[in-house]
Order: structure tokens, then C-alpha cells, then sequence
């Protein structure tokens, strides 16, 4: 997963963004509310982190021209004016969710992939393909109830894949959900990813599909 990071301090984006990485979402950092809008249409985001206190366009002026165009990407908002004022009425100009700083770094984690859960239609914690699982708690994926063992990079584009079953993406798609920077693997990488997932996979209920011209899919089936 690729998110936007709107934040004005450098020292926590910094940390922030880092941090994230580490929980499997991957951050592109943005300190000027006017490059939020120029930054979304050029890059395919699963959510926005949104500080109102923004130089340029303040946070309330960003989400009002992003519900305008009516994208319905999840936004979650932080701020240091934690009211009920405040949040009423963030929540009521099109936020999905409203953090107050200081915050935990598990909670703002753990409310960004709910967000993106039920951004896709899914609430549950965990995310399955036939049976195939990931479990969002534990990061861990099982393959008919026993654990299946993948290397790092194959364990990140399985789980780019599962998060969109049913929806094709394109080898750069997924690159850009595996790596933080295009210069530490290419996109003809993906194809041997891919290969290799589906030794693991085979025999199973569930295989990875390509759709000419489209990319890849996460499916399920005989």
C-alpha cells in the first residue's frame, strides 16, 4: 500500500514516513497543501494523512477541493486542535477519520489500514483469497490453515495482490506498493516474483492470472 503524507514538520514526516514503511505502507511526503492535489492525480494513492495546519492551502481547503472533484479516497486528518468543534466539523467536510497529536504510532497504523480495508469493501482483519490468508494483526500469510513461507519481496507482492484481489494491476502497479524507490528493483523483477509465487501456490484453490494488457490477479476457483 502507497499513501500521501500532507505534514509541515519535517522531523516528524521524516519519522513518520520511516515508521510507516516499516508497518508495510509505503510514504510519499508532501509539506505544502498546494502539491496534495498535483501529487494525487500523478501517483495512485490508497490514502491521504492530512495535517490542517498546512502552509499554502490549509488542511480544511485541501479536503474541500479534493471531495469537489469527488475522489473518494480515505483521508485521515491530524492535527494539534483536538475539538469537538474540530472534528465534527473535519468529519462533516468529507474526513474518514480524525487523529489528534500527540498519537501513538500503532493507533494511526492501525486506523489507516481499517481505513483502507473498508475502502475496498472489507472491514475484517483479515484478508483472504480462497484459502489464501493474510492476516493484517500478525502480517503473516496462511495457505489452506498452514503458514506459507515467502521471502521478503515475495511476501510484498502477494500481499499487493491480495489486498486487490479481483482487480487487476499492472507490474508497475505493484511496484510501486513493493518499494519506496523504483531504483532498488525494476518492474521485469515482478515477473520473477510473480513466477515464483505461483510454485507456491501450486495445487492450491487459488493462482495468480494474466489479464494481456492489464496485469496480473489474485483469483480463486477450480
Amino acid at each position: 500500500m502507497r499513501i500521501l503524507l500532507a505534514e509541515d514538520e519535517p522531523e516528524l514526516a521524516t519519522w513518520l514516513a520511516r515508521a510507516l514503511e516499516r508497518s508495510g505502507l509505503l510514504t510519499d511526503w508532501v509539506s505544502d497543501g498546494r502539491d496534495v492535489l498535483p501529487s494525487l492525480a500523478a501517483r495512485r494513492y490508497d490514502a491521504l494523512v492530512l495535517d490542517l495546519g498546512l502552509p499554502g492551502l490549509d488542511g480544511h481547503q485541501v479536503l474541500a477541493a479534493l471531495r469537489a472533484t469527488d475522489q473518494r479516497l480515505p483521508v485521515l486528518i491530524l492535527t494539534a486542535r483536538d475539538s469537538l468543534i474540530e472534528r465534527v466539523g473535519t468529519l462533516n467536510q468529507g474526513a474518514d477519520d480524525f487523529l489528534a497529536k500527540p498519537f501513538d504510532l500503532a493507533e494511526l497504523e492501525a486506523r489507516l489500514h481499517a481505513l483502507i480495508r473498508r475502502a475496498r469493501g472489507s472491514a475484517h482483519w483479515r484478508q483472504g483469497c480462497g484459502p489464501l490468508t493474510w492476516d493484517v494483526a500478525t502480517r503473516g500469510f496462511t495457505l489452506n490453515d498452514e503458514p506459507l513461507t515467502l521471502t521478503p519481496r515475495e511476501h510484498a507482492v502477494l500481499r499487493v495482490l491480495i489486498q486487490h484481489v479481483g482487480e487487476p494491476l499492472s507490474k508497475s502497479e505493484i511496484l510501486d506498493r513493493v518499494v519506496s524507490d523504483e531504483r532498488d528493483i525494476n518492474p521485469e523483477a515482478i515477473e520473477v516474483l510473480v513466477h515464483r509465487l505461483r510454485k507456491r501456490l501450486a495445487g492450491s484453490a487459488v493462482r495468480i492470472s494474466t489479464l494481456r494488457g492489464l496485469g496480473y490477479v489474485l483469483e480463486s476457483g477450480p
